[in-house]
């Protein structure tokens, strides 16, 4: 999928000049130190427009994109208590996640290298370059939520049945 947008599609809910001032819509492609910022502005300084949108889904986790770019996608995910992903990689893009509220337990891996695990607890950041594949998972009591950034955007996921079969960084790649 080809992404052109003169101006950044962004969630009404959420459609702020200071959104838009953070959003770049020129920059092609975002570090992960860029996309650290990004998430982790959004997270603490619009956290009440968040906490307006977010929901819980108690059958299945629940998302909603903020905004797209050309360079980067940004959205916000909900865990109810036992939510998780399976173990996948970003099909190339570089990301970030802020944990909003509550915490999440991610496990990760770079290729060749240990299975690793971190508790992530609300206004933790992580950012990560395209060569880590991660599964991450509400193991709290509580609700938790998490902003997420990936650059560049619109990229498939491939999903693994366990982190060790991760094994290779794979190329960016876009759907057919």
């Amino acid at each position: 999928m080809t992404t052109s947008l003169s101006r950044p599609d962004v969630h009404p809910r959420l459609d702020l000049p200071y959104l838009h001032d953070l959003l770049h819509p020129r920059r092609p492609l975002w570090t992960p130190q860029e996309l650290r910022s990004l998430t982790s502005t959004v997270a603490s300084e619009l956290t009440t427009p968040l906490l307006e949108i977010l929901e819980f889904g108690q059958e299945q986790r629940w998302w909603a994109r903020l905004a797209l770019t050309e360079g980067v996608e940004l959205w916000l995910l909900s865990w109810a208590q036992d939510q998780g992903t399976a173990p996948h990689d970003h099909g190339g893009a570089s990301g970030s996640f802020t944990v909003l509220l509550g915490e999440l337990r991610e496990d990760y891996r770079y290729p060749g290298g240990p299975v690793r695990s971190a508790t992530r607890a609300t206004g933790d950041t992580v950012a990560f370059g395209r060569g880590r594949a991660h599964q991450v998972r509400n193991l709290g009591a509580i609700g938790a939520a998490s902003v997420h950034a990936y650059s560049p955007p619109l990229l498939p996921t491939t999903e693994y049945a366990s982190l060790t079969e991760y094994t290779a960084v794979p190329e960016p790649r876009k759907d057919s």
